[in-house]
C-alpha cells in the first residue's frame, strides 16, 4: 500500500491505495465523489475526465499514487453548495445534457478548454471536446453551451459589463 495525498477540489484528502488502483477509483470508492463516472476504462469515452492542476485528464489513465502533490478538481468542485458553475449553467440553458453520464467529463474538458482559450471557436471547441462521447444530444448543443460559457466570461470580465 501507498500514501496518497493531495488536494481535491480545495480540500487536503489523504488515502493508502494499492499502486495499481486508478485515480477514478481512489475519487469515486475512498473518497465518495461519484461525479467522475467511469466508462471505458481505456481513456477512449472522457467520462472520468477532471482537472489535473487545471489541465484535463483521464482519471481512469493515471494511478491514483501519480496524482500525489496535484491538485485535483472534480466535478463536485466547480461550483459551491446551491449554485451552478457558469459553464454548468451554460449547459442547463443550452440543454446540452440528456442522461448526463458524460456530461461530467464535458464539462471539465470545457472547464480546461476555457482556461486555455477564453474564446474559441465552434472548431477549436469540437477539438477540445472530441476525448469526450456523448451518445445523446448530437454535441451541437454542447458546443453551444460553451460558446455561451464564453461569451459570458467575456461579459463579467469586462470592466462595465459591455463585451468586448
Amino acid at each position: 500500500m501507498e500514501s496518497v495525498e493531495l488536494l481535491v477540489n480545495g480540500v487536503r484528502r489523504e488515502g493508502r491505495v494499492e499502486p495499481r488502483r486508478t485515480l477514478a477509483d481512489f475519487l469515486r470508492e475512498d473518497l465518495g465523489l461519484t461525479g467522475t463516472h467511469v466508462g471505458c476504462e481505456q481513456g477512449a469515452c472522457g467520462a472520468c475526465t477532471v482537472l489535473l492542476d487545471g489541465e484535463p485528464v483521464y482519471a481512469c489513465l493515471l494511478f491514483a499514487v501519480q496524482a500525489r502533490g496535484h491538485e485535483i478538481t472534480t466535478v463536485e468542485g466547480l461550483a459551491t453548495p446551491g449554485e451552478l458553475d457558469p459553464v454548468q449553467d451554460a449547459f442547463r440553458r443550452c440543454h446540452a445534457l440528456q442522461c448526463g453520464f458524460c456530461t461530467p467529463g464535458m464539462l471539465l474538458a470545457a472547464h480546461g478548454l476555457l482556461a486555455d482559450d477564453p474564446d474559441p471557436d465552434d472548431a477549436g471547441i469540437r477539438t477540445a471536446l472530441a476525448g469526450n462521447i456523448c451518445r445523446c444530444t448530437g454535441y451541437q448543443s454542447i458546443v453551444d453551451a460553451v460558446r455561451l460559457a464564453a461569451a459570458e466570461r467575456h461579459l463579467s470580465a469586462a470592466p462595465d459589463g459591455a463585451a468586448r
